[in-house]
């Protein structure tokens, strides 16, 4: 993540060992991350994570970062949805999601999901009631899951094989 990237998502100045103690904590049990790769590399994510001690029942928050080369692409858009889609099916009773006053980017994706928007101090806190689950939010975001872990599978399988040495 260049400077701007970091500063717009945890909004500070960070360094590459705070990233590095940042992703070694994002595997929880409770946590839910979305990735979009190109080639083998994560150019984009999307987090969910309980505000308090329970991701089920509870309020959560959003948190979504996407590398410059690839905004404006709708990539932000899907990470959202399969979010919203995320906490919707851990009944979850509210969607937090804050940026600094000045990320406009983010800001306009959480308008498209109708995020009640609230300015304090220098940064802009979003409130997304969610839904109760239905069956075919559960089914989608079983599907949508599975899918991925299968093409990643591929794409793995596809990336060994093409290192082995031909006979």
């Amino acid at each position: 993540m260049d400077p701007n990237s970091r500063r717009d998502r945890f909004a500070m100045a960070v360094n590459d060992e705070f990233l590095i103690r940042y992703a070694e904590r994002c595997f929880g049990i409770d946590d839910v991350i979305y990735g979009y790769y190109v080639d083998g590399v994560l150019r984009a994510a999307g987090e969910l994570r309980a505000v308090g001690n329970k991701i089920i029942g509870g309020s959560v928050e959003a948190a979504f970062s996407v590398e410059a080369p690839w905004r404006r692409r709708g990539v932000g858009t899907e990470l959202m949805s399969r979010i919203v889609r995320a906490a919707r099916n851990r009944r979850a009773d509210a969607l937090y999601m804050s940026c600094l006053a000045s990320n406009t980017a983010m800001q306009g994706l959480a308008r498209k999901f109708t995020a009640d928007l609230r300015f304090e101090t220098d940064d802009m806190t979003g409130k997304l009631v969610a839904r109760g689950p239905s069956p075919a939010s559960v089914w989608g975001e079983y599907a949508d899951n599975a899918t991925s872990f299968a093409t990643a599978m591929l794409d793995l399988q596809t990336r060994v094989f093409s290192l082995q040495p031909r006979a």
